[in-house]
C-alpha cells in the first residue's frame, strides 16, 4: 500500500467516524459514543496529515507535533470548565476554528503571491482564499466577543449596543470587502493585490465584532449555532484551498449541522436569520405608566413546599438562572423528594432556554435527573393545564403570556411553555429585573402565581429542606 493510499484511507475513516459522531449525538442514550468517535476521527485526520508529509519527504512534520501539542495544551483545561460555562467555552472554540481558517488562508495568498505563482492563484482558488479569510475572521472576533457577553465580562455590553444607519453601515463594510473580493480574483498578482487582501482581512475582523454588538442574550443560542455555521464554511473553503478533501467533508458537516441548528432555534423564537443578525433583539423597553404600579406577590419557600407535597403534577421550568446559580444537583434533591411522596415530576424544556442549544438537557444530565422526563415544549403544554405546579427556576422571556397576547411585545408569537395555564406558578428570580428581552413577565404579576426571591441554588435547597422536614413528621 503506497502512502498516498495509506493517508486517503485513514483520511475516509475519519470522515465516517465524523458522519456517525453526529447521528450518535443525536440521541442521548449514544452520545457519549458519539463525543468518543469524533475524537477518534480527529486523531486519524492529524494523523494522516503527518503521515502524508513524512511519506513525501517533508522536514516540517515537528511543527505539525509541535501544533498538536499546543492544542493539547490549550484545549484540555478548557475541557475542564464547569458545565455552566460550556456556552461561552463553545464560542472560544468557534473563534479558535475562525482563526486558524483565516491565518492559513492569509498564508497561501502571500505565500502564491510572493511565488508569483498564477497558476496557484486561479480564479476558484482566490474565491476560495476570500471566503475562507472573510468567514474565518468574522467567526473569530465575533465568537470572541460572543463569549465576552455570555461570560458577563465587565467592559462588554450585555445589553444591545445600537446607533443611527447600524444596519446600513454594517453591510456597507461587507459589500466593501466583497468589492475587494472580486477585484482579487480579478487580478490577483496586481501590486496592490496585498492591500486589498489585507483590507478584506481587517473589514472581516471588524464586522464580527460589528455582527455581534446589537444582539442580546436572548439570541445567543441562535448566535452560537449561526457562528458554529461560519466556522464550517470557512473550513470547507481552506479544504478547497489545500486540496483537502476530510476538510471539505468535516466542514460541510460542521457548517451544515450549524445551519439546520439555527433554522430549529428561529423557528423556536418564531423569527427569521435576519430579524436576529439585524433585530437588536433584547434592548430595554420603555415601561408603560401601568406597568409601575404591577406588584409581585412573594411567598416562603415552607408554603411552596406544603403545596408542591400536596401535588399530583409539577412542572418545572429551568432557565438560564439555574445554571448560573449552578442549582441543578439542588434541583435533583427536590426532584427526588417530590418523586417519594408520589407526585409526578415533569421538566418542560424550552428550545432556547438558556444560552446555547440543549443548555438545560447538558445541566439536568449531569445532576442525572432521568431523560424521560426532560419533556420538549411542544409535549409538554399539552399537560400543563393538568399541572397543579409550575416551578419556574431562572426562566423569564420563554414563559412569558405576553408572547401569545401582547402585539407591540419585541417576543410576539414567540412559541413559549404554558407555564400560565398550571393551577398555581412559582418563579425563582435573582431580582426583580426583567429578562434578555428587556420587558417584564406578565406571568409574574397574575393572581396566581407567587415569586421566590434570591439565588436559585440556595431558595431550591431550602425547598428540599422544607419537604425532608415534613417527611420526618
Amino acid at each position: 500500500m503506497s502512502a498516498e493510499t495509506l493517508v486517503q484511507l485513514l483520511y475516509l475513516v475519519s470522515t465516517a467516524l465524523f458522519i456517525l459522531s453526529l447521528r450518535w449525538m443525536s440521541d442521548p442514550e449514544t452520545a457519549r459514543k458519539g463525543v468518543f468517535s469524533g475524537v477518534a476521527a480527529m486523531t486519524l485526520a492529524v494523523a494522516g496529515t503527518l503521515a502524508g508529509v513524512i511519506a513525501t519527504g517533508g522536514t516540517h512534520y515537528w511543527w505539525i507535533l509541535g501544533a498538536f501539542a499546543l492544542g493539547a495544551a490549550v484545549g484540555y483545561p478548557l475541557a475542564q470548565v464547569p458545565l455552566t460555562a460550556v456556552p461561552q467555552r463553545t464560542a472560544l472554540s468557534h473563534a479558535f476554528g475562525g482563526l486558524a481558517a483565516g491565518l492559513v488562508g492569509t498564508a497561501k495568498f502571500f505565500l502564491y503571491f510572493g511565488q508569483r505563482n498564477e497558476a496557484a492563484l486561479a480564479p476558484f482558488i482566490v474565491v476560495a482564499l476570500v471566503a475562507e479569510v472573510l468567514l474565518g475572521f468574522l467567526t473569530f472576533t465575533g465568537s470572541l466577543l460572543a463569549a465576552g457577553k455570555l461570560q458577563e465580562v465587565k467592559w462588554i455590553p450585555q445589553r444591545p449596543v445600537t446607533y443611527p444607519l447600524q444596519n446600513v453601515s454594517n453591510l456597507a463594510l461587507f459589500a466593501l470587502a466583497l468589492g475587494l473580493g472580486v477585484a482579487l480574483v480579478l487580478h490577483p498578482l496586481a501590486p496592490w493585490a496585498p492591500w486589498a487582501f489585507g483590507g478584506i482581512s481587517v473589514l472581516s475582523l471588524a464586522f464580527g465584532v460589528l455582527l455581534i454588538i446589537p444582539i442580546g442574550g436572548a439570541d445567543m443560542p441562535t448566535v452560537i449555532s449561526i457562528l458554529n455555521a461560519y466556522a464550517g464554511l470557512s473550513a470547507v473553503a481552506m479544504g478547497f484551498v489545500l486540496n483537502n478533501k476530510l476538510l471539505i467533508t468535516a466542514g460541510a458537516l460542521d457548517g451544515s449541522s450549524g445551519l439546520i441548528l439555527s433554522v430549529i432555534m428561529c423557528k423556536a423564537m418564531n423569527r427569521s436569520f435576519f430579524n436576529v443578525l439585524f433585530g437588536a433583539f433584547g434592548q430595554a423597553q420603555t415601561k408603560a405608566a401601568d406597568d409601575e404600579q404591577k406588584v409581585y406577590k412573594a411567598d416562603t419557600t415552607e408554603s411552596a413546599a406544603q403545596i408542591m407535597e400536596q401535588a399530583s403534577l409539577v412542572v418545572i421550568v429551568p432557565g438560564y438562572g439555574m445554571a448560573v446559580a449552578q442549582a441543578q444537583h439542588k434541583v435533583r434533591e427536590l426532584y427526588d423528594l417530590l418523586k417519594k411522596r408520589g407526585v409526578t415530576v415533569k421538566f418542560a424544556i424550552h428550545p432556547v432556554a438558556g444560552r446555547m442549544p440543549g443548555h438545560m438537557n447538558v445541566l439536568l444530565a449531569e445532576a442525572e435527573i432521568p431523560y424521560d422526563d426532560l419533556v420538549e415544549m411542544d409535549e409538554i403544554n399539552g399537560d400543563m393545564p393538568q399541572a397543579d405546579v409550575a416551578l419556574i427556576i431562572g426562566a423569564n422571556d420563554v414563559v412569558n403570556p405576553a408572547a401569545r397576547a401582547d402585539k407591540s411585545s419585541p417576543i410576539f408569537g414567540m412559541p413559549i411553555i404554558d407555564a400560565d395555564k398550571a393551577r398555581t406558578v412559582y418563579a425563582i428570580k435573582r431580582s426583580k429585573n426583567p429578562g434578555f428581552a428587556g420587558i417584564d413577565n406578565e406571568l409574574y404579576f397574575l393572581d396566581k402565581t407567587f415569586m421566590l426571591f434570591g439565588d436559585a441554588k440556595a431558595v431550591v435547597g431550602e425547598l428540599a429542606r422544607k419537604l425532608a422536614g415534613e417527611g420526618g413528621h
